[in-house]
């Protein structure tokens, strides 16, 4: 096997990459695929953008990496262009969304500490979630398929129903310190969480004296057809965890908050050897500039109601395979009725990179500024896709 000296974790597809330009992707037999997945929504603006390639080539030639203890220039140019866009007034750097995420459990449970409240640390999370996989974030994630195992869950995390408003009301106690919400679950099948609810959340939040996070790790930096997902709402976090996009394939992750929560971590409460390196804050400040770039939302807006047309089209076509179309922006799953690995596998077959989720899911992420030709392509091979799991499967694999 291809991976006999890794830790046998990952269910691969039989497919290795040399090389990718753009919305492309070309394994070592020279075949071209549309990448319609971003490395999970990560390569926000392609593979080997030229203005990312420059930035990351010309700060490798000056200096890699320095310690924390001493200034770093890019990372306070960033946290200031991020604050700046945002609600926050601070920023820390990690390299993860999990680590951005620890980052923000642990600032919650500080901030009331400092307030004089030490038994306040539960935090309480929504069912279908994903944080993470450190040992804290599956604990927040709540999902008995990410615990089992792993000894006893992490103490502090409850897990409800989304949008049970009695259930959560109902859970705010002495030991409540704060809420923890992705406002559209990614991993867990592009689930859009209601503007209302968030306002509810929001409500709650500040009648009982508690934070509220929102995880825009998948949703942050663009991706919804906003900077963070969380302006669509109206509704404001107190802190804000972002990664993947934000360094547009480089390693980078951000936890982002207002400066009540962030002067309760004082020096020595928290600490990450490469967050805010110079190489990462190299890309995370020209993803910026690209995200920044006049008419870009506007442009992606066109590209997301095409997408989102033909993909309505699609479904049309072939209503016994796709049952139905979710998301927001550029983060799009289409619920299928075969299993989505049957459905993934046969999209590399013809070309086609997408990405499973939740809920029997197939995530559809391209680059933010695909070009509309490939976009055109990446949906002409998904219908092909469909086609053939009709023709040949459909009749004799496993349905959901």
């Amino acid at each position: 096997m291809f991976d006999d000296h890794l830790f046998p974790t990952y269910t691969r597809y039989p497919i290795s990459f040399t090389r990718g330009k753009g919305s492309w992707l070309y394994d070592k037999e020279g075949a071209n695929y549309v990448d319609f997945a971003s490395g999970i929504a990560v390569a926000s603006f392609g593979h080997c953008h030229p203005k990312l390639v420059e930035a990351l080539c010309q700060q490798a030639s000056m200096l890699w990496h320095v310690s924390n203890l001493v200034d770093i220039p890019q990372s306070q140019r960033l946290a200031e262009r991020l604050a700046s866009i945002t609600f926050a007034d601070r920023v820390f750097f990690a390299n993860s969304g999990a680590e951005a995420n620890e980052c923000a459990i642990k600032s919650a449970r500080k901030y009331q500490y400092q307030r004089g409240y030490p038994g306040r640390y539960r935090i309480l999370t929504l069912q279908n979630a994903f944080h993470g996989r450190t040992l804290g974030t599956i604990a927040a994630t709540g999902q008995d398929k990410y615990l089992e195992g792993f000894g006893p869950k992490v103490d502090g995390f409850d897990t409800l129903p989304i949008e049970n408003h009695e259930e959560i009301a109902a859970w705010v106690s002495d030991a409540s310190a704060a809420i923890m919400i992705e406002p559209i679950q990614g991993e867990g099948g592009v689930k859009v969480i209601s503007h209302e609810h968030l306002i509810f959340l929001r409500q709650l939040c500040d009648t009982h004296g508690l934070l509220l996070i929102f995880d825009e790790v998948q949703t942050g930096m663009g991706r919804t057809g906003d900077l963070f997902a969380y302006s669509r709402s109206g509704v404001t976090p107190d802190i804000l965890t972002v990664a993947k996009g934000l360094g547009g394939g480089f390693p980078i992750g951000a936890c982002l908050a207002t400066n009540d929560v962030a002067v309760a971590m004082g020096p020595g409460s928290h600490a990450s050897t490469f967050g805010g390196n110079p190489l990462a804050m190299a890309c995370g400040n020209v993803v910026l500039d690209l995200l920044l770039e006049r008419d870009f939302f506007k442009l992606m807006g066109e590209k997301a109601c095409y997408v989102r047309s033909e993909l309505h089209d699609i479904k049309n076509s072939f209503p016994e395979l796709i049952s139905d179309i979710r998301g927001v922006g550029l983060l799009i799953g289409i619920q299928v009725s075969v299993n989505n690995s049957i459905f993934i596998s046969e999209a590399y077959r013809q070309g086609l990179v997408l990405v499973g989720g939740g809920d029997n899911t197939v995530r559809i992420l391209p680059a933010l500024n695909i070009p509309q030709e490939d976009l055109k392509e990446g949906l002409y091979r998904l219908r092909c896709v469909c086609t053939e799991i009709r023709r040949n499967a459909l009749p004799n694999v496993e349905k959901i």
